[in-house]
C-alpha cells in the first residue's frame, strides 16, 4: 500500500470535496418535508392496521366486550 503525507491527503480531500454538488436550501427544505410527511403516512397507515388486528383479534377471542 502506498503511503501518502499527509499534505498530500489532504489535497486530495479539497479536491475531492469540490466534486461534490451541494443541495440547495429550496432542495433541502422539500425533502425534509417530504420525509415528515412519510412519516405522518406510515404511522397513521400502522396504527390502522394495528387497530383492524388488535379489533379483530378481540373479536375472535372474546375479551374486552
Amino acid at each position: 500500500m502506498a503511503k501518502t503525507n499527509p499534505a498530500e491527503f489532504l489535497r486530495e480531500v479539497r479536491r475531492e470535496v469540490a466534486k461534490v454538488t451541494w443541495p440547495t436550501r429550496k432542495e433541502t427544505l422539500v425533502s425534509t418535508a417530504m420525509v415528515f410527511v412519510m412519516v405522518i403516512l406510515a404511522s397513521v397507515f400502522f396504527l390502522t392496521v394495528d387497530q383492524i388486528l388488535g379489533f379483530g383479534i378481540r373479536l375472535i377471542l372474546g375479551i374486552g366486550g
